[in-house]
């Protein structure tokens, strides 16, 4: 052992020593440990002594133990010792007691698993960390995702972070976290959201990838690679993911207390489910692959919300809901083929009955024959040389081919999914460069280890290869930079365990040779790795075992069972099971299982594909072996690893329990030993591991220099620690110095604090002596004191007792008396005197006081009599104002819908009036069809007549048939005569319904003759209810043509009736004798059609009486009856189809009349309204001479007073075109309510009428059918029936008709109505807009009358100016262009007054105002605004030129408010200023623009100035030590040492800020912003540094020192009196910082009592309690005086701050503003005394 450190094993150090229990264990050295003792005297904390023995030979010492200053760093690396106890050690303070669950140790980034959600992963925590330097902050996943990003952008390289540790530990936790912070700091902001897809795919790569184990709730159970793809912008553009050894064999069998993968329990839970039902799923501990370990459900877990959560992220990915179904339906098929039974046959064979219903189940959805897998489960294919043999096999072998169907089904299925979601995050684009996030399982090691775990551990060792070589280059970088002789370090290679495992004649070659024997067994295998491997040191067989072998890897020993080895890495299936499920009709299922070269895919650049291929078509063909597969994808991976640059984070199980924040060492010891974290550390310890700058180490051990060391040279620190250094430690190889940083040996830096505290121990020492000898003298001094005046007391009382007598004391009291008595007089004297003056001064005072507060009531009594009269003028003034202003918008809004309304309609007519002739045209086919049934009709008499001629020649032939064909024709004879009575009564009800009809129509002709003239003024109807019965009515239309169609059809089956019966009356022409018979039953037939004839022409008639009558009702309170008369038709005896068409056209003519009527109606209105027209037209032309007379200068006052009294006779007729708009709303209103009474009539009568029309037709049709039943011979009436109906449905058409032309006159009506009232509306507007312009010009006529008679009675006052400036509208850009655009802020401030500009262009806006000229003030209003938006615009970044602009706006809303007019801001305006004030124009809209404007100026000052000052918040109030001689320095580790080059950056102190602030005062003070608005951005600055401030500390545990808090308030205190300084008190900036003071005070003040942790609930109430407890267990001491905070402390305040309510954020947001407010502040300034400066090149300007 070195000497240097055997030096350190002195008394009261403490060391490390190996325990069972806890593994290592603190005790203090007891006595001072020389060469040759054989025990170190050891004191246990418990209080037992330990006598540890020593060799003497070779002394082995326990480890050290690092001093308490170093206990907690963030940087394992910063640790003086290096070994495992202190990388233990730290950890558990750090975990336990602090809270922290990340610790860097050199490029690792130690994750221990808190078991608890923690709040340091918001979107304001990933803002913190972004563009930070690793170092800067406490250690965080976000800080290396972070790095990784910052290197990616820098260094052009692509980056990978390899995730790795024990199931549980949190490895998938760590990685969605590193993927969100991508996607959160690099949004893209396109459509796509590519980054919300891609944190999308971790739910369901968790579903179908994760389960329950022992050890972990979701446990990833495959190894995942996600590459993260960027563009040039460095924004995502998509992702991919690799993935490595599925678990297959948990779909099939799970542990006690595991469960499958999660998919499998979340469909389950949906199984109730309507879109689930067809999968027939049941409970999951009904199936057998999800009950097998007990417990089918997860505490806290819902799967049923999980499920959703999997169905909207594959949505979110675009995998569509059929892919889903598919998805889902294989799954439930894997459960369901699992609980197909398999029955013992005997004779080693075995069978699948077919009524096995989950058999059926899986046949049916995966659509494949169940008699097919039912014989391939049970039997295997052996192929010969000359046969083929199917041979049965035993139920364990079939039991084992249907869990390797299920297992090969399931891990196609999850590589499908893979590829569907790599091809979903796939986005058109060129990646520039990515970030691989590896997410792999670590180094395992169980009771029982097989295959899964040799391949992971196989893994394992590859990346620890890569690892070790990855640190080796770093060190050598550091080395080389800092100018250090490097020399080689002996580190671990475990190039031999893989050569091992992968070599030639490998454990993993003799596997793969040992599968292509057909009888090959695990036993023959592992007799053969004994055979060649047993000379291998890394290689063993166990003592006890003969089915295991041994490998040492890094991590450990590992011994592994041999049974399953083969069978795993054949990972065979029956091909014959294959072969069946490719002849699936389900395309989804045959896609999985397709051939290799089907399923290859071109693509371009990196191919990232699931590890595992697909399955190789027959089972004679070399199959590549599972192993063999791992270790191709474990190359591939290697080979991108290597590709990139590496960033690790090992994730550390703290305890098997699971319990939060509970620390089991030897767990956590085991981890650190298989996850390469103690190989950094031995690796760093090798060489020089502790590094300090020169800085650090000078601010640090600057105690430890001489006075000359000190005074040397204080410009050149390097030297001077370069000298002390020498001084202190003799050996040179214990350090070296590198151009920017020392470098010790380990131990080195634990000397030096060793030295540090003994010097700080013997300063206390001397500083105890003095202090306790000055206390001693001061306590004697005293006591001396004491002393002499006790004796001076005691010696004065003796010589008192000698000189005093009796007649002395007499004497004196007599003395007393006197005095007494006197005194008392004068004093009364005195008082009676000074009361009285009192009393008097009283008196006059309180009058004074009485008069003055009766004044000042009666004053404000009068005030508030002033301004609610003003008031109320002023609200009625706005009221009226938005009166109108909502009244045009109603109008014009309701104006463009009714035309709307009316474009549709006559769309609706179009479209109605085209189906109209269409069914015209079907009408005249239909018609033209009869005529040719009609000649037919004349063909068949004919044919009779010469059959009659035919029947006297056969009589004597047929006299055999007549007593048959008589019987015939008798039975036919009673049917006619029961369907003629059938017929009879069912013509009666006809013609009851019809009457009934009539006498309805005759009600209702009689209820519209009352109502005629009401319908005449129909204006508006429902038009949605009138649309529902158009829709009704050519529904009925479409049911009648189809019927129609139907009548047709059978008119074409009465045809081939007719035929048969044609070919009857041949034959029966040979029957001579029947032949009279015959031709009277066709006689008979034709007196029955004569009859159907005389009833269809009464039906007739009655329809033509109906459509009389509905004529006469439309226009009977329109036309005379003459004229009625002539519409309808009079012939009564021949009413066919052609009369029917006449009727139609004499309703068409009706109608034509109507809207002759109607139109006539509306030319009436129209001249009514163009009457009111012409009236407008006479007022406008009235107000437009009065416009010019004003305009002449000559005869002003005549030509005024003369459209005066013109204009007072015009006002007389405005009444009355007021009474008659109000009469016309009246009228209006009475035609709206019988427009609604008839429209309801209407509606009910037009409803009963098709109603009827229906049930006729329903009857008619049943009868028509009836009759086809009947009889076939009876083919004519149906023909008539047919005609009967098409009458109906003319009669139908003819009432939709009607229908179509009252609604169009009413919506006519409708329009025209709506249009008279917007006049109307447009004509009281107009109104009201002459009544304003007749008092704007009364008010004008008062100003010329009075200034005439002031220059008519003062001609020679000499000139004085209004304080406005004159300009001509040409002349509006350069006014904008010289005073806007090309304005210097900092000429105008220093030759001018400030507020120039804003004041220049107020005075031309009271000109324009002055002239009545709208359109040039608004013009110059808009001109304004745009120009110094486009300077604001162009100018984003210039803090003068915004603070100049802002001041201006500012000022310009000042003087529109002060000038305005209203009463609110013209109290403290002066006589003139009163007199100037606009008196045109009301610009409350254009202040309410440009208060926008203003505001958004000031955020953009405030966020110029955020980012100026932003970079100098951090170190100038943290890092910067501004008290002399107290520092906070502590040794910093590698991740400060990233960056090792030196470069020298600015410094920041707090005399930068206050630099800074002074800086913005001075700008704002110098443009003349109004103090008010410069305390309100004082106040947003001082927030930010002390949000700022704060979230440093939250995150950075090297600030959480008592020292530091002595910084933060002194710099506090800076701060406030930079305040003071500026008289900016009253700003209440400095309650901006009591968040940070409280902060800086909790880190000073004690903690270690219960009435501290009460003080501190009380005291810090601008801090939540998350803040509080974050302070608390990130509190580090810096030296070893000072004492950590407990842990039972921290719970103690927690209890105490349990109510407190509040925020629960841990960061502030430092982006939040407070709300910005203008107060109006008057202005002092003279406008008409204003000059314009020259310099402005203003010429074109005139005072006025």
């Amino acid at each position: 052992m070195n000497m240097a450190l055997l030096e350190l094993y002195t008394q009261y150090n403490r060391v490390w020593i190996p325990d069972a229990e806890h593994v290592w264990k603190s005790a203090e050295i007891l006595k001072d440990f020389q060469i040759g003792d054989n025990v170190l005297q050891l004191l246990l904390e418990d209080g037992t002594e330990n006598f540890y023995p020593v060799n003497q030979s070779q002394p082995q010492l326990p480890p050290l133990r690092n001093p308490d200053i170093l206990v907690g760093e963030n940087d394992l690396t910063a640790l003086s010792y290096l070994h495992e106890p202190a990388v233990l050690h730290n950890l558990k303070v750090r975990f336990v007691e602090s809270r922290i669950i990340y610790t860097y140790c050199g490029i690792i980034l130690v994750a221990v698993n808190p078991y608890k959600q923690l709040p340091i992963y918001g979107d304001a925590i990933i803002h913190a960390y972004s563009g930070q330097n690793m170092g800067d902050m406490d250690p965080h996943i976000f800080a290396v995702a972070e790095e990784a990003y910052k290197q990616m952008a820098r260094n052009h390289k692509n980056q990978s972070i390899i995730v790795s540790g024990e199931s549980g530990a949190g490895k998938t936790v760590s990685a969605r976290y590193a993927m969100r912070y991508f996607a959160v700091v690099s949004k893209s902001g396109s459509k796509t959201r590519v980054e919300d897809k891609v944190l999308a795919s971790n739910p369901i790569t968790e579903a179908i990838g994760n389960a329950k184990t022992t050890r972990n709730d979701n446990s990833s159970r495959f190894g995942k690679y996600t590459e993260i793809s960027f563009d040039k912008r460095y924004q995502i553009i998509g992702a991919n993911m690799r993935t490595y050894l599925l678990e297959k064999s948990r779909v099939v069998f799970q542990a006690d207390n595991e469960r499958n993968y999660h998919i499998f329990y979340q469909l389950c839970s949906c199984a109730h489910l309507p879109e689930f039902k067809n999968l027939r799923l049941l409970s999951a501990d009904n199936f057998r692959y999800t009950c097998m370990g007990g417990d089918i459900t997860i505490e806290g877990v819902d799967d049923k919300k999980d499920m959703e959560e999997t169905q909207r992220t594959f949505s979110l990915l675009g995998l569509k809901e059929d892919f889903q179904s598919d998805v889902f339906k294989v799954l439930a098929a894997i459960l369901h083929l699992g609980n197909v039974e398999i029955r013992n046959s005997g004779d080693d064979k075995s069978s699948v009955p077919l009524s096995d219903p989950h058999l059926a189940v899986f046949c049916e959805l995966l659509s494949v024959s169940a008699q097919g897998l039912a014989r391939w489960l049970c039997h295997r294919r052996i192929v010969l040389v000359a046969e083929t043999v199917v041979k049965p096999v035993p139920k364990e072998r079939a039991v084992n081919a249907r869990d390797a169907l299920a297992k090969q089904i399931y891990a196609h299925l999850f590589d499908c999914i893979i590829y569907r979601i790599n091809t979903a995050l796939k986005v058109p684009g060129k990646q520039h460069a990515f970030i691989g996030v590896l997410d792999i399982y670590g180094f395992e090691t169980f009771d029982t280890n097989s295959f899964e775990q040799f391949c992971i551990n196989y893994a394992n060792e590859k990346l620890q290869q890569q690892f070790n070589l990855h640190v080796f280059k770093l060190e050598q970088e550091e080395y080389m930079k800092e100018d250090i002789p490097w020399t080689l370090i002996d580190f671990y290679d475990n190039q031999p365990v893989i050569d091992l495992i992968e070599a030639k004649m490998g454990i993993l070659d003799l596997l793969d040779e040992e599968c292509l024997f057909p009888q090959g067994t695990d036993q023959s295998w592992l007799q053969k790795l004994y055979s060649y491997l047993e000379a291998n040191p890394l290689f063993e067989k166990p003592r006890l075992s003969k089915e295991a072998f041994v490998i040492q890897h890094f991590a450990d020993k590992v011994e592994y069972q041999s049974r399953g080895f083969l069978e795993k890495n054949r990972d065979a299936l029956y091909e014959e099971l294959v072969d069946v499920l490719r002849g699936s009709k389900f395309t989804f299922l045959v896609s999985l299982f397709q051939e290799e070269g089907e399923s290859t895919v071109a693509s371009k650049g990196v191919k990232v594909r699931p590890a595992r291929p697909g399955v190789k078509p027959t089972n004679k063909q070399l199959r590549t072996s599972v192993g063999d597969k791992f270790r191709s994808s474990l190359s591939l991976l290697m080979e991108t690893l290597n590709a990139t640059t590496p960033h690790y984070v090992r994730c550390i199980k703290p305890n098997d329990e699971k319990l939060p924040f509970e620390y089991d060492s030897k767990r956590v010891v085991q981890q650190l030993r298989a996850c390469g974290v103690l190989e950094t550390i031995r690796i760093s310890a090798q060489s020089y591991p502790s590094r300090w700058t020169y800085i650090e180490f000078y601010s640090r051990y600057c105690i430890l220099m001489s006075p000359q060391e000190a005074d040397a040279d204080l410009s050149d620190k390097k030297q001077t620690c370069k000298n002390v250094l020498q001084r202190l430690i003799q050996d040179p190889n214990q350090y070296k110095f590198g151009r920017t940083k020392i470098f010790f040996r380990a131990g080195q830096v634990a000397y030096l604090e060793k030295l540090r505290l003994d010097r700080l121990r013997g300063a206390c020492v001397t500083i105890q002596k003095h202090a306790r000898g000055w206390s001693q003298r001061r306590k004697y001094l005293r006591i001396r004191e004491a002393a002499i005046i006790l004796q001076q007391y005691i010696r004065g009382k003796r010589t008192i007792r000698k000189t005093v007598s009796a007649a002395t004391l007499k004497q004196g009291w007599a003395t007393i008396v006197i005095q007494r008595h006197w005194r008392g007089y004068r004093t009364r004297q005195v008082y009676q005197i000074v009361r009285l003056a009192s009393i008097t001064i009283q008196a006059f005072t309180r009058g004074w006081v009485a008069r003055k507060r009766f004044k000042k009531m009666m004053e404000e009594h009068k005030v508030l009599v002033l301004q609610k009269y003003a008031r109320a003028w002023l609200a009625r003034r706005r009221f009226q104002t938005m009166r109108r202003l909502v009244l045009n918008v109603q109008l014009s809004y309701r104006v463009q819908k009714l035309r709307k309304k009316i474009e549709e309609q006559n769309k609706e007519n179009c479209g109605l009036v085209e189906r109209l002739t269409s069914l015209a045209n079907n009408h005249s086919q239909t018609m033209d069809r009869l005529q040719g049934l009609e000649t037919q009709l004349e063909k068949l008499t004919k044919e009779k007549a010469s059959l009659e001629a035919r029947e006297k020649k056969v009589k004597e032939d047929a006299s055999l048939t007549i007593a048959q064909v008589q019987k015939k024709f008798n039975a036919l004879n009673l049917e006619k005569q029961n369907l003629e009575k059938i017929f009879e009564t069912s013509t009666k009800e006809s013609k009851e319904s019809f009457d009934q009809i009539k006498r309805n129509l005759q009600e209702e002709k009689e209820n519209e003759a009352r109502l005629r003239k009401i319908a005449e003024n129909n204006i508006e109807i429902q038009r949605d209810d009138h649309e529902k019965e158009v829709e009704n009515l050519q529904m009925e239309i479409k049911r009648l043509k189809e019927e129609r169609v139907s009548l047709l059809r059978k008119i074409e089956e009465g045809n081939q009736v007719n035929a048969d019966l044609q070919e009857q009356v041949i034959q029966l022409t040979k029957h001579v004798k029947a032949i009279p018979e015959l031709r009277r039953d066709l006689n008979n037939l034709q007196n029955q059609r004569n009859t159907m004839d005389r009833k269809m022409k009464e039906q007739s008639d009655q329809a033509r009486a109906k459509m009389n009558d509905i004529t006469r009702q439309l226009l009977g309170g329109v036309v005379e009856e003459e004229v009625l008369s002539g519409l309808t038709p009079d012939d009564s005896e021949n009413f066919e189809v052609e009369h029917l068409l006449a009727a139609f056209e004499g309703l068409q003519k009706a109608t034509r009349i109507l809207e002759n009527h109607h139109r006539e109606q509306k030319e009436s209105h129209e001249t009514q309204v163009e009457g009111l027209k012409l009236k407008l037209d006479h007022l406008q032309n009235e107000n437009s001479k009065l416009q010019n007379l004003f305009q002449e200068k000559s005869n002003v006052n005549e030509n005024i007073r003369q459209e005066m009294s013109r204009l007072s006779s015009e006002n007389s007729v405005i009444p009355e075109l007021k009474l008659q708009v109000s009469e016309l709303l009246r009228q209006k209103q009475e035609l709206e309510v019988h427009v609604e009474e008839q429209n309801k009539e209407l509606a009910e009568k037009t409803e009963e009428l098709t109603n009827t029309v229906q049930r006729k037709i329903k009857e008619e049709s049943s009868q028509r059918r009836h009759f086809e039943e009947k009889a076939k011979e009876l083919a004519e009436v149906k023909i008539e029936l047919q005609g009967k109906v098409e009458e109906l449905e003319e009669e139908n058409d003819h009432l939709k008709r009607q229908q179509l032309m009252e609604s169009e006159a009413k919506i006519k009506l409708r329009q025209e109505t709506s249009r008279l009232t917007a006049e109307n509306m447009d004509f009281e507007e107009q109104l009201d807009q002459k009544d304003r312009l007749i008092k704007k010009l009364r008010n004008q006529i008062k100003s010329l009358e009075t200034s005439q008679k002031a220059k008519q009675t003062s001609p020679a006052i000499p000139k004085e100016y209004l304080g406005m400036l004159e300009y001509k509208r040409e002349d509006e850009p350069r006014l904008i262009q010289n005073i806007i655009l090309d304005l210097k802020p900092k000429g105008v401030v220093v030759n001018v007054i400030p507020n120039l500009p804003a004041c220049l262009l107020f005075m031309c806006v009271r000109h324009a105002d002055y002239l009545n000229d709208e359109a040039k003030l608004k013009s110059l209003m808009n001109a304004i605004i745009s120009g110094v938006k486009k300077v604001i615009m162009s100018h984003k970044k210039d803090l003068e030129l915004l603070s100049f602009w802002l001041s201006n706006m500012y000022q310009l809303l000042n003087c529109l408010k002060q000038y305005s007019g209203e009463e609110e801001f013209m109290k403290q305006n002066t006589p003139r200023q009163k007199k100037n004030c606009l008196q045109n124009f009301d610009l409350s809209e254009h202040r309410q623009i440009i208060s926008d404007l203003a505001i958004h100026i000031y955020h953009q000052f405030i966020t110029v100035m955020e980012k100026t000052l932003a970079p100098s918040i951090v170190p100038g109030m943290l890092e910067h030590e501004s008290l002399q001689g107290i520092s906070s320095m502590k040794p910093t580790g590698f991740r400060k040492r990233s960056n090792s080059i030196y470069e020298d950056s600015e410094t920041y102190t707090i005399s930068s800020i206050i630099q800074k602030l002074s800086f913005f005062h001075t700008i704002m003070t110098q443009h003349g912003m109004e103090q008010g608005l410069i305390k309100q951005a004082v106040k947003q600055l001082f927030f930010l540094v002390g949000a700022t401030t704060l979230n440093n500390i939250m995150l950075r545990k090297d600030m959480c020192s008592c020292r530091k808090g002595m910084q933060i308030r002194c710099n506090i205190s800076y701060l406030e009196e930079w305040l003071k300084e500026k008289e900016l008190q009253s700003s209440n900036a400095i309650d901006t910082l009591r968040p940070l003071s409280q902060a800086a005070w909790l880190l000073q003040v004690s903690k270690s009592t219960d009435e501290d942790a009460k003080e501190i609930a009380e005291q810090c109430t601008e801090l939540n309690p998350v803040q509080i407890v974050k302070i608390l267990n990130s509190y580090t001491p810096i030296d070893d005086f000072e004492k950590r905070v407990s842990s039972s402390f921290v719970r103690k305040v927690q209890s105490f701050l349990q109510d407190r309510e509040g925020s629960t954020h841990l960061m502030l947001d430092t982006d939040y503003r407070f709300q910005v407010t203008f107060p109006f502040c008057p202005s002092l300034q003279a406008l008409e005394l204003l000059q314009v400066p020259s310099s402005l090149h203003l010429g074109f300007l005139t005072r006025i």
